[in-house]
């Protein structure tokens, strides 16, 4: 995969290690964001292993008045990517049981059986439209079976979540642009509309439980209280958005990957215990959420560029993956990397909850497809079509010829 290819494609441009380069420091300040900017492995890993020196709780620096007609307190509330243990903490034990390696592989009959009918749909017609026909329902499914939540909606959400990350904007802590300040009220005008639908949910639940996660955050308590409705919507939203993007953007990727390197392909499909492996490099080289946030409670020290104290950090999951001192050839699409010490799931605490489910469902489709097609490959009149933000990478369409 070329630096050309990633122009062609034309991947965000603020997005270099996509294009081959090494960043000039590890360690920046932008002027442009008023933000630091992290793109070392090294780095990216202390960070995300000290959630006492690098909080996850964004809001507090945020300035007032940047989301639009919104309480920012109520955009933290049960969110568990925006939250420090210990609260983090016993959010994240409310669902984890529905997470464990155990109830994840018992899933996978069913992974296989909603795989199956969704390519049964589109057999025969010697194409394949990559995220609408497979990546994109699939893990919605999942997700909304185990969360209690109508998976034939799944295009309402698709149309929510997609005006949500349309944004090919960098965000900024500086004055707001007329144009980030606009789009920053449609998503929040589009995240209350999911809100609102997963709220309705929840107060059918209380009236009627179930044996689902929505159930269990309407009776959970932490330290002797209820969740609040705020609380509840935001972590069931969190759940349902994350749990299907990640698998999406990993399915397009993996494939994106292979039809750069038609050989891998073969050698997959020849030798399926490769599968895993192939998974976990795409997801080094082309890592779904670029970035993640910080904020500093104290002074950090990075071998002598200092972070203040309540300045936000981005931290370039994406670049990380590129680290040349980390990882040899770097910009080189290798599936038998060993050891492969991505951080496309993160790492410590916040280590992404879904990371098995995703390993999981990103494997039987994939097995899945070289059962089936004895080719997959890119369809030469149609281009792929990116996410525009720079915060993440993958397709939103995704053209292939079957064969």
């Amino acid at each position: 995969m070329t630096a050309t290819l990633a122009d062609t494609w034309g991947v965000h441009e603020s997005q270099f290690w996509l294009r081959g380069k090494q960043p000039e420091k590890r360690v920046e300040f932008s002027e442009k964001s008023g933000m630091w900017n992290v793109y070392g492995h090294q780095e990216a890993l202390r960070i995300l292993a000290d959630p006492a020196t690098f909080s996850s709780d964004i809001i507090r620096v945020v300035p007032e008045g940047t989301f639009p007609d919104q309480d920012q307190d109520s955009l933290s509330a049960g969110n568990l990517i925006q939250l420090d243990p210990p609260m983090h903490t016993k959010l994240r034990k409310l669902v984890s049981h529905a997470f464990t390696p155990k109830v994840v592989a018992d899933l996978e009959p069913r992974i296989a059986k909603i795989t199956t009918e969704l390519l049964d749909k589109v057999d025969g017609t010697g194409r394949l439209e990559l995220v609408e026909d497979l990546a994109y329902p699939l893990p919605v499914i999942v997700i909304a079976e185990l969360l209690g939540v109508p998976a034939s909606d799944r295009e309402l959400f698709k149309g929510w979540v997609d005006k949500m990350l349309d944004n090919d904007e960098e965000f900024s802590l500086n004055e707001p642009t007329e144009k980030q300040q606009k789009r920053l009220k449609e998503t929040m005008a589009v995240s209350q509309l999911l809100s609102d639908y997963i709220t309705e949910h929840a107060d059918e639940r209380k009236r009627h439980p179930r044996e689902d996660l929505l159930t269990k955050l309407i009776e959970a308590q932490v330290d002797g209280e209820s969740l609040s409705p705020v609380q509840v919507a935001n972590f069931a939203k969190l759940l349902l958005v994350a749990g299907h993007i990640t698998t999406t953007m990993l399915l397009g990727n993996t494939m994106l990957c292979l039809d750069a390197h038609p050989g891998e392909w073969e050698s997959a499909r020849a030798d399926r215990s490769t599968v895993p492996a192939v998974i976990e490099e795409s997801l080094r080289f082309l890592s779904p959420f670029a970035a993640v946030a910080r904020v500093t409670n104290v002074e950090a020290d990075f071998g002598g560029t200092v972070i203040p104290p309540d300045h936000m950090i981005m931290v370039w999951i994406a670049a990380a993956n590129r680290d040349e001192r980390t990882f040899t050839e770097p910009d080189t699409f290798v599936p038998a990397r060993d050891p492969n010490p991505h951080l496309a799931f993160g790492r410590g605490v916040h280590f992404c909850l879904g990371a098995p489910l995703a390993r999981l469902e990103g494997r039987v489709a994939m097995n899945l497809l070289l059962d089936r097609y004895p080719a997959l490959r890119s369809d030469p009149g149609t281009r792929p079509e990116f996410q525009p933000s720079p915060n993440m990478t993958g397709v939103r369409k995704l053209p292939l010829l079957a064969g």
